[in-house]
């Protein structure tokens, strides 16, 4: 297929984490050539007309979408789906309205809350509460407390290092910790109470969607005292100690079960909720009685071959070209399903695992 490959440079990423940053030497592009496709490398800015002369010129059969931030922000992430939208192209990964619903993590927490899914109680900049879903269980406010300060609309670990752990003793407190890292940043920022336990990511993908294997981050090598967090540096800085010591793992003991299955149908009721489609990742921490809340929705996550999702890819069978070609399977059979509407008006993806033979990556 004639495949135009859309990506953001870093320097216009707030998280500097642009996967293809250099498409010639982009793994993805390289496994979408070995698949026998053209590929066609366009960076994109928020030039939104110059884009839309250069695709009009390739005219492509498929897009694959990995624009992350645009203007210096993820949340702009979806003005390209709209550019396609309205060129009526298919893309690869999620569509306008589930970037656009996404965007906000705050906007993702209410939502949850109104689906009674759990999610941590947080604090807006204006000291406004909010209990996490599953309310009869909700963490509760008492005294002095441990939040961790986010960036409402950028993802990748954005700003998130140890000074965003804080340990408050009033909502007052808390909030003006909040409006001082906006006045530094910029940025709008809320406070979410910090589940001090285990942390997954699960990764899904597909129409009708699958649940890939769930990944556990391990702190195992964290020296006492040191937040167990997925900080910037650990998805990042390959020369900090974070990056080096936050393994995923996959084995789990049989008395995981009940948890693995809650976190895939957790999983599954955030795909419905949020119309996902493509591929995602959900993020959760697990409280120390076992409960897990979800953290956050991650409708473009890293594909790069030593991240998380091609981990998953690896540990369900699929080889990385193999899950590559999947995702290029969804946009196409996505855009035919709105033609001629096959199998009752519902797309389907052609599913065909490979034997694993990539290396097992390490690093979200």
């Amino acid at each position: 297929m004639r495949v135009a490959f859309l990506y953001n440079r870093s320097a216009d990423d707030p998280a500097h984490a642009a996967e293809d940053e250099c498409p010639e030497r982009s793994p993805v592009v390289a496994a979408l050539s070995q698949l026998g496709h053209n590929v066609f490398p366009i960076a994109c800015t928020l030039d939104l007309e110059k884009i839309r002369r250069q695709l009009l010129k390739l005219a492509p059969e498929v897009v694959f979408n990995r624009v992350e931030s645009l203007g210096g922000s993820d949340s702009m992430m979806a003005a390209m789906t709209l550019l396609l939208d309205s060129m009526q192209l298919p893309y690869t990964g999620n569509t306008t309205e589930a970037l656009v619903g996404t965007a906000s993590k705050l906007r993702v927490k209410q939502r949850l809350v109104q689906a009674d899914l759990p999610t941590p109680i947080w604090f807006d900049r204006n000291g406004a509460r909010e209990l996490g879903g599953h309310s009869s269980n909700a963490l509760q406010f008492s005294g002095s407390s441990k939040y961790i300060i986010k960036p409402d609309l950028e993802h990748a670990s954005f700003a998130i290092d140890n000074t965003a752990i804080v340990d408050v003793a009033s909502d007052a407190e808390l909030c003006q910790l909040i409006r001082e890292r906006e006045l530094r940043s910029g940025r709008p920022y809320f406070a979410e109470q910090l589940i001090d336990g285990r942390e997954f990511n699960i990764s899904i993908m597909g129409d009708p969607p699958h649940v890939l294997p769930p990944a556990e981050i391990d702190f195992a090598a964290f020296p006492a005292g040191k937040p167990r967090i997925v900080s910037r540096d650990a998805k990042w800085n390959e020369t900090s100690f974070e990056y080096h010591n936050t393994p995923r793992r996959f084995e789990f003991p049989p008395s995981d079960r009940n948890l693995i299955d809650q976190l895939t149908k957790l999983t599954l009721d955030c795909w419905r909720l949020f119309h996902l489609t493509g591929y995602a990742r959900v993020d959760f921490r697990i409280d120390p009685q076992g409960q897990p809340w979800i953290l956050e929705i991650n409708t473009n996550p890293c594909i790069s071959p030593d991240a998380g999702f091609a981990a998953a890819l690896a540990r369900a069978g699929f080889e990385y070209e193999a899950g590559l070609q999947e995702i290029l399977n969804c946009a196409v059979s996505r855009r035919a399903s709105k033609v001629d509407a096959p199998n009752n008006g519902r797309p389907s993806c052609e599913r065909n695992p490979a034997p694993v033979h990539a290396r097992r990556a390490t690093h979200a």
